[in-house]
């Protein structure tokens, strides 16, 4: 791992994902969550404070960074709910089958190398029936910006962490086998549109 992503990555990843529209979408998504919680990506513990207590039992924060795990333990403290971390990639989710009431995944999908095999997986541990809740950015409709995506993804990619911006989020998700149940989408205010279409909703597992 080289210094830009052990040093300064972390304080800028941390930094963009706690922006004030970003951190209103949170508002909106993590609050639904309910009963064992499998947190995708949990990042620098930035969805912490908007768990409801009343409706979680645990929270199992799947994070490979040792740097963003650090960040996010500093969080525990603003939130009621026991939160386990587990320090793997999202392709290698060590659960059992249908083990979790509600998967979560915010800001995540556009990062993760081989999205399928993790959402694949996602799916595995959720229980029938359960929640899939996402809040995610990706490919927009416009084809203006869709090519602005197009030109700048290969650099963005090297200096945010991975970070895809065409990822087609609601193809993946029911490619995974998952229904959407309910999705909303909108530019984000205050980011650069070609970083700021933004989907969320929930899906569940037939």
């Amino acid at each position: 791992m080289g210094l830009y992503s052990r040093f300064i990555l972390p304080p800028l990843l941390s930094m963009a994902m706690g922006a004030k529209p970003i951190t209103y979408q949170r508002k909106k998504v993590v609050p639904e969550a309910s009963g064992t919680v499998l947190e995708i990506g949990a990042g620098a513990g930035h969805n912490f404070p908007f768990y409801d207590a009343r409706r979680v039992s645990k929270v199992i924060a799947l994070e490979p960074a040792a740097e963003m795990v650090a960040r996010a333990k500093k969080r525990l403290k603003e939130t009621a709910v026991p939160v386990e971390f587990i320090g793997l990639e999202a392709e290698r989710i060590p659960l059992p089958d249908a083990s979790v009431d509600t998967v979560l995944v915010t800001y995540t999908l556009c990062t993760i190398p081989d999205v399928a095999t993790a959402l694949s997986g996602m799916v595995r541990v959720l229980k029938p029936g359960g929640a899939f809740l996402f809040c995610e950015h990706g490919a927009a409709p416009d084809e203006k910006v869709a090519r602005w995506q197009r030109r700048v993804e290969p650099v963005w990619k090297r200096i945010a962490g991975g970070c895809h911006l065409c990822r087609p989020v609601p193809d993946l998700i029911k490619g995974a086998g998952l229904s959407i149940d309910r999705m909303e989408t909108m530019y984000l205010p205050g980011t650069p549109r070609f970083a700021g279409f933004n989907y969320w909703g929930r899906a569940s597992r037939a």
